[in-house]
């Protein structure tokens, strides 16, 4: 009787050894798939294309390392990985843009997208960015707010510029960008971070939640991405109407504060609203043009010279959607129409670098656009306006002070 009890208790001792030893198989397991998806989906989200890129001259490298180069638009912020640490994935970090010799980044804030994703028509019904946020292990309140998100995005950069000893700076006001573009006149290679956000999906409805984005450092704002929301119609949307009496009040606010208006995504009722509200320059940040590459999400020629009509900018992408094709040749098509159609201020550079696209280079090999536009003929000072100059003067005009 007591050695069969004694039997049975061993049993379940072994039992709870056992038991205990899966859950811990189990607990490691779990962690490990945390670890490493991340980066599996980011390397499967945002790869570099394996295409001939014309070696640059000695006299382009020289012309571009004199540049003072500014990128309106990358999602580095939404992925799993330190900015401030060179990866094996992904298309900007601080030792790439230094290399590429980029003065400024414009760092979006993506809080929602659609499962899928297309040009022509998205609800908000779906989210690809609520599972992103739980394998990455971000705090819960992230989970399922676009504001939390935001704010969290926000903090994530500045965690960033404050471990960086001075090499990646915040953009904030015209004072910040006037200090860097002196430190860099000076011989300095400092890098400039001006924080966007992808949509004002993220306000949740809720127009105060503007000025605690303001607060965190946001200094430019899409209104839509891919779905309608709010405050506006989106390009990518089901009803794509104009902007709402909640966006009214925004783009009044934004102008007020000194926020840059980025129409990327915009319906072209919302575009043409705001272009008419416009007092100052706005933007289309990342993204190409109709009579290059035919497509829902690019711009009309009416629509270019309305956003350079406000004293704005077309930031030029570097993905197939964008220009149709992968590569300097049709990313310099759309720059050579902009400049054909608005002018050589209305050019600029929009990559969408880790914006889950396929791009031909990273940051660190902007020179050979820098070629390309030398091959096209364009000038010093023409070059020196597409590759940077126009966006840091909108943002000189825009910016608080």
């Amino acid at each position: 009787m007591n050695a069969r009890r004694g039997q049975r208790q061993d049993r379940g001792g072994r039992g709870l050894k056992i038991g205990g030893a899966l859950l811990a198989v189990l607990v490691v397991g779990v962690a490990v798939v945390l670890a490493v998806a991340p980066g599996v989906v980011e390397k499967q989200r945002n790869p570099v294309a394996d295409v001939d890129l014309k070696q640059p001259t000695p006299e382009a490298l020289d012309l571009h390392g004199r540049l003072t180069i500014a990128d309106m638009h990358s999602d580095a912020l939404l992925w799993k990985r330190s900015i401030l640490e060179r990866a094996d994935r992904g298309h900007v970090d601080l030792p790439r843009l230094r290399e590429g010799n980029v003065a400024l980044q414009v760092f979006a804030s993506v809080t929602k997208s659609p499962r899928g994703q297309n040009l022509d028509g998205n609800t908000d019904e779906t989210d690809n960015i609520t599972p992103l946020s739980v394998v990455q292990m971000q705090p819960p309140r992230t989970w399922n707010s676009p504001f939390e998100r935001s704010m969290y995005h926000a903090e994530k950069l500045d965690r960033a510029v404050e471990g960086s000893e001075g090499r990646l700076r915040w953009i904030r006001t015209k004072g910040d960008l006037r200090a860097l573009l002196a430190d860099r006149e000076a011989g300095g290679d400092a890098v400039g971070a001006l924080y966007s956000l992808e949509g004002l999906h993220n306000l949740e409805g809720d127009g105060a939640n503007l000025r605690r984005l303001f607060d965190a450092g946001a200094r430019m704002a899409g209104f839509t991405h891919f779905f309608d929301n709010e405050v506006a119609g989106s390009m990518h949307g089901v009803e794509r109407g104009g902007l709402t009496d909640l966006g009214r009040e925004m783009f009044a606010q934004m102008q007020e504060m000194g926020m840059v208006v980025d129409l990327a995504h915009a319906s072209p009722a919302a575009m043409e609203e705001m272009i008419s509200l416009a007092d100052g320059p706005v933007v289309y940040s990342h993204g190409g043009v109709r009579a290059t590459c035919d497509v829902n999400r690019n711009l009309s020629d009416e629509q270019i010279r309305g956003i350079a009509g406000t004293g704005g900018v077309i930031g030029v992408g570097y993905w197939e959607d964008a220009v149709c094709g992968l590569g300097t040749g049709p990313v310099v098509d759309a720059i050579d129409h902009v400049v054909k159609v608005a002018g050589i201020d209305a050019a600029a550079l929009g990559s969408d670098f880790d914006g889950s696209v396929e791009v031909p280079w990273d940051a660190s090999q902007l020179a050979v656009i820098t070629q390309e536009l030398m091959d096209r003929g364009y000038s010093e000072e023409d070059i020196a306006q597409i590759m940077g100059g126009n966006t840091l003067r909108v943002l000189g005009e825009v910016l608080p002070e």
